[in-house]
C-alpha cells in the first residue's frame, strides 16, 4: 500500500457492529472523537477469518477521500520499492480481476503484491464505508 494514505497504525480494539452493513465490513471504531469504519481485508478478499492475536493491527488510512480502518494481520516494516523491481501483475485465469494491483515488486527472497486501495474499493464500497458511518454516528 502507499504508505502516503497511511495516518496511522493501532493495535487492535473494540470494534462497535452496524446493522445491515457489508460483510466485510467489521463495524466502527471511536478514535479520538472521530467514528471510523473499519474493514476486514480478509473478509474482502474471501480468505479464511483468522483469529485474534497480538499481531493484529488496525491501519488508518484515506481511500477516495474516507478515512477508514483496515484490519490486517500484521505491520513488519515500511519499505522504499525502487520503481525498476516492479513488473504488472500477471493476467489471472480464475477470473480474480488484478484491477486493484499496482505491481509486484521482486525482492531478493520474496514477492510483494502492491494494492491499490483507491480500485480495491470502488464506488459501491466507498458509499457502504460512509453510510456505517452515518449509521453509527444515528
Amino acid at each position: 500500500m502507499d504508505i502516503r494514505k497511511v495516518h496511522e497504525i493501532n493495535r487492535m480494539k473494540e470494534i462497535t457492529n452496524v446493522p445491515n452493513s457489508p460483510s466485510y465490513v467489521e463495524g466502527v471504531i471511536n478514535l479520538r472523537g472521530k467514528v471510523i469504519p473499519v474493514v476486514n481485508l480478509r473478509e474482502m478478499f474471501g480468505l479464511e477469518g483468522k483469529g485474534r492475536d497480538e499481531h493484529l493491527r488496525i491501519m488508518i488510512m484515506d481511500v477516495r477521500g474516507v478515512t477508514m480502518g483496515l484490519i490486517v494481520d500484521s505491520v513488519s516494516e515500511v519499505l522504499r520499492i525502487p520503481s525498476d523491481i516492479v513488473e504488472p501483475p500477471p493476467p489471472m485465469s480464475t477470473g480474480i480481476g488484478t484491477e486493484f494491483i499496482n505491481g509486484i515488486a521482486k525482492l531478493e527472497d520474496r514477492l510483494i503484491i502492491l494494492l491499490d486501495m483507491d480500485m480495491l474499493f470502488g464506488r459501491t464500497e466507498t458509499i457502504a464505508m460512509i453510510e456505517a458511518q452515518r449509521e453509527a454516528i444515528g
